[in-house]
């Protein structure tokens, strides 16, 4: 009986380990292609993206880049957060550049980009796509 109940916990503990990986890969993938969607001048807004566990990342209305200098992006900082996320936990992406929402919504002189509900429109084939992949590691 004791094998037994060593097995059903080391499934468990297996079971919760893979769905922590897999949500994690998701998030990852899911930022990335919201990020990769935000329309490119100087890669400002770009380079605004941020992740959370305690709460959405702020707009800032002050972080506009008046200068127009290019600005580089390192997704370091997010795959950090998401490594460092429990399972159970929400982790939170968004954008502090000041202009983000006319960008994904629109305004008098740009059609709506989209980008954040077009990403998180495609959650549930991302998932899909990262268990798939996952299966096929396991053989």
């Amino acid at each position: 009986m004791a094998d037994f109940a060593a097995t059903v916990d080391a499934w468990c503990t297996e079971s919760t380990d893979r769905m922590e990986r897999i949500w994690k890969a998701s998030a990852q993938q899911l930022g990335s292609i919201a990020n990769n969607g935000v329309p490119v001048d100087t890669g400002f807004a770009r380079a605004s993206f941020q992740a959370s566990t305690d709460s959405m990342p702020a707009i800032d209305p002050g972080a506009t880049n008046k200068a127009h200098t290019p600005v580089g992006f390192d997704f370091g900082e997010i795959s950090t957060t998401i490594a460092s996320a429990t399972l159970g936990q929400t982790i939170f992406l968004g954008w502090s550049a000041a202009y983000i929402l006319p960008l994904e919504f629109g305004h008098s002189q740009q059609a709506p980009q989209g980008f954040a509900r077009l990403a998180a429109m495609q959650w549930p084939s991302i998932v899909s796509g990262v268990v798939t992949e996952a299966k096929s590691r396991v053989g």
